[in-house]
């Protein structure tokens, strides 16, 4: 039953939840970076059905930094044409974007599948344009200011350097824990729980609605819209 589901997904699950996401942001944000499925190597213990991999995006300005020198999609500049003359009005609206300018500050993101933890889960490197990476004190600067808060009182906890289960090099990453909490409470109300179907049409997109926050990466509306439909 969806009623005693604990917010968690299957590496299979996983798999379908990503690729619904990717074809989702291509949809909505065709002029921008996409997210690529990466696939693991095969290892034995796996079935050959087996998908497994994570989901990249890379090479990306986060919206602070590219101020002056981003390529927007039209429907981007429109809206903030419109609020010109409201400069108060949020224009909630994605803005990862590739730069060809001087910013020099790059991020690539990639979501893992955590099998201890059974969700996804975000890991990221920082970089200058030149490869150096960057340190955590320079990527608290670029964030908004409400992540670096956050990151002032809970350091380790907020985001910690492990790992990455498939590339095997040290990568940031937001900790897992309260995941499955969260993402349980953010579908709990779907029109799919009451068809005893885990929605996995809606789950990367809710995910990231709030992962991608930390960095000032907000979703398009009509993703939201997604999210948001019962």
């Amino acid at each position: 039953m969806v009623e005693s589901w604990d917010g968690t997904l299957s590496c299979t699950e996983f798999f379908v939840a990503a690729s619904t996401f990717s074809e989702q942001w291509r949809k909505f944000n065709s002029s921008l970076p996409q997210w690529t499925w990466i696939p693991s190597p095969k290892r034995p213990w796996l079935s050959t059905n087996d998908q497994v991999g994570y989901l990249s995006l890379e090479n990306v300005i986060l919206p602070r930094l590219s101020e002056g020198a981003a390529h927007y999609s039209s429907d981007v500049a429109e809206k903030e044409e419109c609020c010109s003359d409201c400069e108060d009005e949020v224009v909630d609206t994605a803005v990862v974007v590739l730069n060809d300018g001087p910013v020099e500050h790059r991020y690539d993101l990639h979501a893992v599948y955590s099998a201890s933890y059974r969700v996804p889960v975000l890991y990221f490197r920082a970089y200058h344009s030149d490869g150096q990476p960057l340190l955590l004190d320079v990527i608290e600067k670029d964030i908004p200011i409400d992540s670096a808060q956050l990151l002032a009182r809970a350091k380790w906890t907020f985001i910690t350097q492990e790992e990455h289960p498939e590339l095997r090099r040290p990568w940031y990453t937001l900790h897992p824990c309260g995941t499955s909490e969260w993402m349980k409470l953010l579908l709990s109300s779907d029109i799919s729980a009451a068809q005893n179907r885990i929605p996995l049409e809606k789950y990367l997109l809710s995910w990231f609605s709030v992962v991608g926050q930390v960095f000032g990466i907000k979703l398009p509306f009509e993703m939201l819209n997604l999210v948001a439909s019962q």
